[in-house]
C-alpha cells in the first residue's frame, strides 16, 4: 500500500461537474492498493497518518500532528501509484490491485481514519476525477507499508 500524503490548505475532488469531497486545512491522500495488501497495511498507515508530525508549531518546526491542528482528510484512490515504467513507454499497472480487491480495502482505510476521529472526505472509486488543492509548504511525503 502506498499513500502520497500532501499537506494542504484546501483540497477538493470533482466528478462529472459535482464536488464529491472538499476539505480545508489537512491532508490530501492519494491512496494506492497493491495485490498483497491486507488490513495489516491499512492499520499501519492509518496509525502513521494519525501520528506523523507535519504541521508547524509556534516556532515554525514540524512538531504537530493533524489531530493537533484539527485537520481533515481528503482520500482519493489512485491505482497509478503502482505504475511500472521500467520497460517501454506505456506504464504497466500489474502491481495495482483489481477493483474488486482495492475498493473494499480503500473503504476500510477511510473508515479506519474516521474511527480515529478524523473528518474524511473522498473521491469516487474508479471515476475520472478532477483533484484541486493548495499544497502547504509544499510538504509531500510518500508513505509505504
Amino acid at each position: 500500500m502506498k499513500v502520497l500524503l500532501q499537506r494542504c490548505k484546501d483540497a477538493s475532488v470533482t466528478v462529472d461537474g459535482e464536488v464529491t469531497g472538499k476539505i480545508d486545512n489537512g491532508y490530501l491522500l492519494l491512496v494506492g492498493i497493491t495485490t498483497t495488501d491486507t488490513e495489516k497495511e491499512i492499520e499501519y498507515l492509518a496509525n502513521k497518518i494519525e501520528g506523523i508530525r507535519l504541521f508547524e508549531d509556534e516556532e515554525g518546526k514540524m512538531n504537530l500532528s493533524i489531530k493537533e491542528v484539527n485537520g481533515s482528510i481528503l482520500s482519493v484512490s489512485q491505482f497509478t501509484l503502482y505504475a511500472d515504467t521500467k520497460r517501454g513507454r506505456r506504464p504497466s499497472f500489474i502491481e495495482a490491485a483489481r477493483p474488486e480487491i482495492a475498493k473494499p480495502l480503500w473503504e476500510l482505510f477511510n473508515e479506519k481514519l474516521r474511527s480515529k476521529g478524523f473528518v474524511v472526505e473522498t473521491g469516487t472509486f474508479g471515476a475520472m476525477m478532477d483533484v484541486a488543492f493548495t499544497n502547504d509548504g509544499p510538504v509531500t511525503i510518500m508513505l509505504e507499508a
